[in-house]
């Protein structure tokens, strides 16, 4: 019969109806049954006809992937056989099947022939069965390839019996012929229940993932196809009871007079590499991460230690010195957030990074934000880190200054200049110390103390609707007030004759004695700048000293700047525009005068770029455009 009769509707059931056993004709691409005979509705308990244009797959509905390994086989090899399928009779018993198979039509057909057997009952057909499914070796070939497997094991048992890996033999239609112990324990089989059995529908059937893996693209098969080693360094095999594990193995085909009759197949669990390496990847990303952090945290404070600091100790001998010392005292020791009020100028940082040195937290760094110098659009970022691609030029991760001072302390300066919509976002933080970096959905907890600044007054900005009260009695656990210079005249003594030691070794100046008289001057004026301001006049008198220091500054009625750091007079911006010539004029007045105070020297600590505020190399260009020869500048003369 023409494989064009078998498909035709009519023909085809009219054709299977008379087989002597139960047939189903199956398109296997829609999974459908095209047709079944009587003797298949007999076995399942139903008429026939009820099966036809149902799905093959509910027959076997515990079963699906088994089912759909076995068609493809079918499909790529023309014929199957299996005993692996049970299906339910309607009664409610059991039907242990043997399933024989054929792919009906030219190649790119997908319709499948299905005899099927009870196995209980039919034992001598699958007896006959074996013997047709070998046809093509003969009988006799095909005992003698049994034979030669049987030889090799013999001949290898204490090998097998001794390795730990595990090792089993496929013949040419990859039926198992042998394994070894060590294949039992870690497939969960015992050999009885492999031997004969196709072993790639056993433990090979799917990929990691559950998708199916197709006998034409199994390597095993392709060792002996091909009669070379296939060597596979990451694959997935399954147990018995349903769980898998990642395998390496060996696929050498076994050859007979030069035909390949086999394979023999040498495989090891990895899951305690793979296990290793991904222990050993979570380490170096732990180390990578920790030496991001260290490489910020050593940036920053690079960056601190590069800064002028007012002076590293707290001097004076003011009862309003000894009361912030006995506050520091009593904080330190604890994780309160302190919020430090007081005028610029006046030593507020130095109060923080007192209370961070007496904490237990000194081992940590302590982080500083100048919150007055950061764009609002760059706020979170700032605070929080960022990761890469978060927005238009994060080009990488980055860590947050809360992640940063993370066990540490982390003093917010100038919090007052938050604007108010960001104010909230750093409230959650104090509250929950929890944050997400921009861009990332991960969630990071942190112990961080805060320390806040501020030289304005935030309760009044709290009834002008500018500062959340909510965050500022989140910050304002325990006040400390940084008392005012003019406050605190008794401790201008000892604050200038420090400041007076470290301009002359700064400069490189020879030691200059502070008179009585000049601490009286000191004491008249009033200084709007504090302490800030007394050490920038003390470092002027000292460039410009002449073997003296001479104090010149106004009365505490005056609200003139001290004389000592007074420029000459030249135009200043004054809301008018300026021509391109007078901004070019006014430049060189300024840069003129920094030559003259430094007798002509640009490079150094007392050199102009130094007066200026600027890199020596960008002076020497912006002289040499406007045409100024240093070396026109005598030396002043001691």
């Amino acid at each position: 019969m023409s494989p064009e009769t078998i498909l035709a509707p009519t023909a085809t059931t009219n054709w299977i109806d008379h087989l002597p056993e139960a047939a189903l004709l199956v398109d296997a691409g829609q999974d459908l049954i095209v047709a079944a005979n009587s003797a298949m509705g007999r076995m399942i308990g139903t008429d026939r006809k009820s099966l036809a244009g149902t799905p093959c797959t509910h027959l076997f509905t515990d079963q699906r992937p088994q089912l759909i390994a076995f068609t493809e086989e079918t499909l790529f090899r023309s014929h199957g056989w299996s005993r692996d399928f049970i299906f339910k009779h309607r009664a409610g018993h059991t039907v242990e099947l043997e399933i024989s198979s054929s792919r009906v039509g030219e190649e790119e057909s997908q319709k499948v022939l299905l005899l099927l057997r009870d196995r209980r009952q039919l034992r001598t057909l699958r007896e006959r069965h074996d013997a047709n499914h070998y046809h093509r070796g003969g009988l006799l070939e095909w005992r003698r390839v049994e034979e030669l497997f049987k030889d090799m094991e013999r001949e290898n048992q204490l090998i097998l019996h001794a390795v730990g890996e595990g090792i089993y033999g496929v013949d040419a239609e990859g039926r198992t012929t042998f394994a070894n112990p060590a294949a039992e324990r870690m497939l969960g089989w015992r050999i009885d229940e492999l031997m004969g059995r196709v072993i790639h529908r056993v433990v090979h059937h799917s990929h990691e993932d559950g998708s199916l893996y197709p006998l034409k693209e199994c390597p095993i098969y392709a060792a002996f196809r091909d009669a070379s080693v296939k060597r596979v360094g990451e694959d997935w095999f399954w147990r018995k009871d349903g769980t898998g594990f990642p395998v390496e193995y060996t696929s050498t085909p076994i050859l007979d007079n030069g035909h390949p009759v086999g394979a023999v197949v040498v495989f090891r669990d990895i899951s305690p590499r793979l296990q290793a390496q991904k222990e050993l990847q979570k380490a170096l990303e732990e180390v990578e991460s920790l030496k991001h952090r260290l490489e910020m945290e050593n940036a920053y404070l690079q960056e601190e230690l590069s800064a002028e600091y007012h002076f590293h100790e707290i001097f004076g001998q003011s009862e309003a010195i000894k009361a912030i010392v006995r506050r520091i005292g009593m904080v330190a020791p604890t994780d309160a957030n302190v919020l430090v009020t007081g005028e610029s100028g006046t030593g507020k940082e130095l109060i923080a990074r007192a209370i961070h040195q007496s904490s237990t937290r000194r081992d940590r760094p302590l982080i500083r934000v100048n919150c007055a110098a950061i764009p609002k659009d760059l706020f979170e970022s700032e605070f929080f880190g960022h990761i890469k691609g978060a927005f238009t030029g994060a080009v990488s991760d980055r860590v947050g200054r809360f992640e940063l001072a993370d066990g540490g302390t982390l003093f917010l300066d100038e919090v007052g200049e938050i604007p108010l919509e960001l104010q909230g976002k750093l409230l959650r933080v104090l509250q929950d110390q929890q944050f997400e970096r921009v861009g990332e959905n991960r969630t990071r907890a942190v112990d961080v103390r805060v320390i806040a600044a501020t030289n304005r007054d935030l309760k009044a900005e709290i009834q002008e609707k500018t500062f959340r009260e909510d965050l500022y009695f989140r910050l304002n656990v325990f006040p400390i007030e940084s008392v005012p210079l003019s406050r605190r005249l008794e401790d201008i003594p000892i604050l200038a004759q420090e400041f007076l030691i470290r301009a002359c070794q700064k400069f490189n100046r020879p030691l200059l004695a502070l008179r009585e008289r000049d601490v009286e001057t000191l004491k008249a004026y009033h200084w709007p700048g504090n302490v800030r301001e007394l050490e920038n006049v003390i470092e002027r008198q000292v460039i410009t000293a002449d073997g003296r220091l001479d104090l010149d500054l106004p009365g505490p009625d005056s609200g003139a700047r001290p004389t000592a750091i007074q420029t000459p007079p030249i135009r200043h911006f004054d809301g008018e525009l300026m021509t391109e010539m007078e901004l070019r004029e006014l430049e060189k007045q300024n840069l003129t005068r920094a030559l003259e105070m430094s007798g002509g020297r640009v490079f150094g600590d007392d050199g102009a770029a130094a007066l200026l505020g600027i890199k020596p190399t960008t002076l020497t260009s912006r002289l040499k455009k406007l045409k100024i020869e240093p070396r026109n500048f005598q030396p002043r003369q001691a």
